[in-house]
């Protein structure tokens, strides 16, 4: 079987469903078990799940063998075993405790991942924290309320405390007269 073909199934398997930072890795030198580790991530479980599937079709499609899934049932962290090769399909979160690319990096493999050529580990972006949103003045925020039928009434709600109703009260030690009967007459 040509490695190759089956590490370009895989990687096209994980590009159809956008995949975040594929990374293929040679580990022959490091394990007889396999000859490629190949480490994406998804966004979410449903993604996790959808990459897993797809990389089983593409395999399947071109007449590799697919020898087993494990991690479907939670999505966190999904292997797919397809013998020579090894694809591990995480979370970024999962990804950034684990840091397989450290344990298996030794030697990326250099292929066209997304039109551009990928040099493996080193070439992983680092994440950049979003830029604040802007803070709004008082009179922007009161102007995003008011715009806003629900937000309105909860805005009055809190302005306008809500009458408390009296409670009626039982008078202590009175209770309704209980009833006599009078005592009946048997015939003599």
């Amino acid at each position: 079987m040509d490695i190759r073909k089956l590490q370009r199934a895989i990687v096209d398997g994980l590009e159809d469903v956008k995949a975040h930072h594929i990374v293929v890795l040679n580990t022959e030198h490091l394990s007889p078990l396999f000859e490629r580790v190949i480490i994406a991530s998804g966004t979410s479980n449903r993604q996790t799940k959808a990459l897993a599937s797809s990389v089983r079709d593409s395999v399947k499609s071109r007449g590799l063998d697919v020898l087993r899934t494990e991690g479907e049932a939670n999505g966190e962290w999904i292997i797919v075993d397809c013998g020579a090769a090894v694809a591990h399909i995480m979370q970024p979160a999962i990804r950034d405790y684990y840091r397989l690319e450290e344990i298996w990096g030794g030697k990326p493999v250099h292929m066209k991942i997304d039109g551009a050529l990928s040099a493996g580990a080193a070439r992983l972006p680092k994440a950049s924290p979003a830029p604040p949103p802007p803070s709004k003045t008082r009179p922007q925020r009161v102007a995003a309320v008011a715009a806003k039928p629900a937000a309105r009434k909860a805005v009055a709600a809190k302005k306008k405390p809500a009458a408390k109703k009296p409670v009626a009260k039982k008078a202590a030690g009175k209770r309704p007269a209980a009833k006599k009967t009078a005592a009946r007459k048997r015939p003599a």
